[in-house]
């Protein structure tokens, strides 16, 4: 499989990102892990309104590790950012490919981690991006991410995630990404 020049420097994004949002040693006791989650695409075979050329389904783990920038008022509401990492399998086409992310994420809710509103972009590493009829373009896509988390139960929560992923047109016009409306089981630490 031949690379590109540009593809070689997108595949390489994600590994400086990962570097460059890694704390130093006077944060390292600061990142700490805030939450576990499963999540399952639940939504038909849609991207952002037009239909997708094949449909998919994911399933992942996710972890979201607080980072120690945040400002929450005396209510105990405010705002933060962490850094969601995922892996999971992405079937399409009869074809499976391992995803994995890192996404960093600003979020609103309240300082306990029960109720979160996140806002996130990053990237993501595919083991396979053609699936039948449906190219994402290259190993490497961008992904943006929001999602609200809401109490369940104790320390479990149950969440919304809408999770986006595309190459942005950097292996040419004629890739497709993809959509996935995710429900998400959580829990907090």
């Amino acid at each position: 499989m031949a690379f590109s020049h540009h593809s070689l420097h997108f595949s390489l994004l994600p590994i400086i990102t990962g570097c460059l949002l890694v704390p130093g040693s006077s944060y390292s006791e600061e990142l700490e892990l805030q939450s576990l989650s499963i999540r399952a695409r639940v939504s038909e075979k849609t991207l952002l309104g037009q239909d997708a050329p094949e449909d998919f389904k994911e399933y992942d783990v996710s972890a979201n590790f607080h980072f120690p920038w945040n400002s929450y008022s005396t209510s105990g509401w405010g705002i933060s950012s962490r850094l969601m990492a995922s892996a999971g399998i992405l079937r399409g086409a009869g074809e499976n490919a391992l995803v994995v992310s890192l996404i960093p994420e600003l979020t609103l809710g309240s300082e306990d981690g029960r109720f979160v509103l996140d806002l996130g972009a990053g990237g993501a590493l595919f083991s396979r991006y053609r699936f039948g009829t449906q190219d994402y373009g290259g190993p490497f896509q961008f992904a943006l991410t929001s999602g609200v988390t809401v109490p369940l139960y104790k320390n479990l929560g149950l969440g919304y995630r809408f999770l986006h992923y595309s190459d942005a047109g950097v292996n040419g016009s004629d890739t497709t990404g993809a959509d996935f409306h995710m429900v998400e089981f959580s829990y907090r630490f």
